[in-house]
């Protein structure tokens, strides 16, 4: 791929930018946030690596109707949308039919959080170094719906940690954050699954064990208290 060299998975994306992260091992404050599904397998390897805590902040790609894949913006559980403006009014898409799709992911969003939190409480996000990954960008618009809604609970710093990211994506989330911390850029993006060897789909199951296990590695101490 033009030179590049692919990921072998997200467990190995998720071990290399653990070293670049190395020195956030002694930031008391510091915690993984990761978007699933994609982005939990990579999370988990970095909060263990770092032993800090792991938890999930849920987005919701807005597909346009008819073309799911092509995304005009996203939603976040905490109400945040991001939306591609020129894209809409391409397409012409009424402001009602905007508003009933927007409700619609969001009543989504929250039957997910429920079903991958269960009974378990959301991190404190309030004065915490927050290291948010997911599995690459594309437009980035998932990613800056979750950087909108963090910045919402005040956070000591955010920094972004990916894998892989088109250079336009890259340029828009660099605006928002304290840091990022990106492995591959490559000068032809084409999608985020081709740069992996195996990109097989996180299934709910996997985000549910994973979030489980990673609490029950933590270390004595480095728990985090649920935000109401």
């Amino acid at each position: 791929m033009d030179g590049y060299k692919r990921f072998k998975d997200r467990e190995e994306a998720g071990a290399l930018l653990a070293r670049k992260l190395i020195d956030f091992k002694n930031d008391i404050d510091a915690i993984v946030l990761a978007l699933p599904r994609g982005g939990v397998p990579i999370g988990f390897v970095i909060a263990l690596e770092l032993q800090k805590p792991l938890d999930i902040y849920l987005v919701k790609k807005l597909g346009v109707p008819g073309q799911e894949e092509l995304a005009m913006g996203a939603v976040s559980t905490s109400g945040e949308v991001s939306l591609e403006k020129g894209l809409i009014g391409r397409l012409e898409i009424s402001d009602s039919d905007l508003d009933e799709l927007i409700a619609e992911k969001q009543v989504q969003l929250r039957e997910r959080e429920i079903l991958l939190r269960g009974k378990r409480k959301p991190v404190e996000l309030s004065g915490k170094t927050i290291i948010l990954v997911d599995d690459g960008l594309a437009t980035g618009a998932t990613m800056a719906t979750a950087i909108k809604g963090i910045k919402k609970h005040h956070p000591k710093k955010i920094i972004v940690a990916i894998p892989v990211a088109s250079r336009e994506s890259l340029d828009l989330i660099q605006k928002e954050v304290d840091e990022v911390i990106c492995l591959l850029v490559p000068d032809f993006f084409y999608s985020v699954s081709v740069w992996y060897s195996d990109f097989r789909q996180t299934t709910d199951g996997e985000v549910i064990t994973l979030l489980k296990k990673s609490e029950e590695l933590l270390p004595a101490g480095h728990q985090s208290d649920g935000y109401r």
